[in-house]
Parts: C-alpha cells; structure tokens; sequence
C-alpha cells in the first residue's frame, strides 16, 4: 500500500507524498444522471511524469481530467492531488486549483483584454500579486511559448495556434505543478497544430508533470512516459508508449489504434 497523502478537512494542508505521487485516484466513479461515465477508476501519477490519455469519443477522458481540478463533481472514490483531498471540502478545490492547470479545446481567452492583459488576471485576482509582478510574469511565459511580440494584440489579431499559445501561456502564469490538456490541438487547423505541440514538447522537457487527451499519436510516442486508453468510462489499458503501440493487449486498443493510426 502507498503512502498516499491525506489532507485535512479543517486546513487543507497535507503530509507530503513519500513516493513522489502528484496525483492518487481511487475507486473514482461519476455519473450524469443514469449516464455512467466514469467505472472504477484508479490511477496514480508521479511528479514529472507525461501522460497521455487516448481513446473513442465519449470514453470519459475529458470528464476524467476535468475531474483532477474540480470542474467536475465525483460521486464515489477519491481524488487526492498535490496532498490535497478534493473531497474535503469546497476549500481543497480551489487550493488545488492553485497547484493545477487546465488548457481547453476552445481558447477561452477575454476578446476585449489584450493578450498581455488575459495572462495577468488571474495571478493578481487569485494570487494576489501586483500589477507590474504580474506583467513581468506574463512575459515570462508569453516569451517561454513563443509569441512576446504579440502581448499587446487582442485574441481576434492572433491565428488559432498563436492563441492557443496564449491560453498555455495564461495557464503557466499561475506556476502550476500539474499542466492538465483536453484535446488543446482539436480545434486547431492542421498547419497550427505542430506550434501548440512544440510547445507541449517544450513544457515535457522542463520537467512538468503533464495529463493531456489527445489523439496525436506522434505527440504520445515522442512525450509520453505512459499512454492509457480508455472506453465505455474505464482505464482498459496502459504501458509505456513502445509497448503500447507495437504490444496492445486488449481488443478494444488494436481496433481503436487501428482506426486512428491509418486515418
């Protein structure tokens, strides 16, 4: 049995992982009403670790991730990130929303905020930092993505890809432990979508520990340490990227791998 980290109901506050465990799912089960979306789910992450996690459309891997962060209530099971339990109480959600970021499908920027401007608010609205800490920090990681020159462009100035570039970049400025990616390349155009996973590829090699749906299959032969297939809202298979792609072991895996590697 790990030494999974409790946090207190009263604090928040947690005694630290002893195994280097970011993030601990037990037994976790969510329904939309008699919907069962997600079946018995456990899964632990380490930090540092990539993880890419693929499967069919409505398999339950947006609902999984959204679910790390709190955007998503669960009804059974346990989810513990950072030594924080996001069951306790309404409080852990928002300190683990401290310690996690999240990059959508859609952008999700302000259209009336300058880039600049989207990635300082929520550092001085939840952090509570000052103006000028927070422009230095929003250069930081507009320059770390690539795309400082445009900081003082409005979103609708910017390409898909460049925006989608600001949105990670928005993310970062709240120094996360954990980068969560819910299909961030799905609504791109093809020639946008190697400069948003270059990006990604750049975060992986500095160390951050990273959760991201995607069917890029490239991008999880090349990044990933560990790729996790899921259907009908369960973990059916995970292994390491050469043994997933050249060894799958479940039916489901070879027909889906199948469908989506000779599209």
């Amino acid at each position: 049995m790990t030494d999974t980290p409790i946090a207190t109901e009263s604090t928040g506050q947690a005694r630290p992982a002893t195994d280097g465990t970011i993030i601990d799912i037990k037994g976790l089960n969510k329904w939309y009403g008699q919907f069962h979306v997600l079946t018995d789910i456990d899964l632990s992450v380490s930090a540092g670790e990539r993880i890419v996690i693929c499967g069919p459309s409505g398999s339950g891997k947006s609902t999984l991730i959204r679910c790390i962060n709190g955007l998503e209530t669960i009804q059974q099971g346990s989810i513990v990130v950072e030594g924080i339990d996001l069951s306790a109480s309404s409080r852990n959600i928002d300190a683990v929303r401290q310690e996690v970021g999240m990059v959508f499908q859609q952008f999700n920027l302000f259209p009336h905020m300058t880039v600049l401007r989207n990635c300082m608010l929520a550092p001085m609205r939840s952090r509570g930092i000052g103006k000028a800490e927070a422009e230095a920090l929003a250069m930081k990681y507009l320059n770390r993505v690539r795309i400082g020159d445009q900081a003082l462009k409005y979103p609708s100035q910017l390409s898909g890809g460049q925006q989608q570039r600001v949105a990670i970049a928005r993310a970062l400025c709240m120094t996360p432990k954990i980068m969560l990616f819910d299909e961030p390349t799905s609504a791109l155009d093809p020639e946008m979508v190697k400069e948003v996973l270059d990006t990604m590829i750049g975060l992986a090699e500095d160390g951050m520990t990273m959760l991201c749906v995607t069917h890029e299959m490239g991008f999880a032969r090349s990044v990933a340490d560990r790729v996790i297939f899921m259907s009908d809202g369960q973990i059916i298979e995970q292994a390491p990227p050469a043994e997933f792609f050249s060894n799958p072991r479940q039916d489901k895996t070879r027909s889906f791998l199948g469908q989506i590697l000779n599209h």
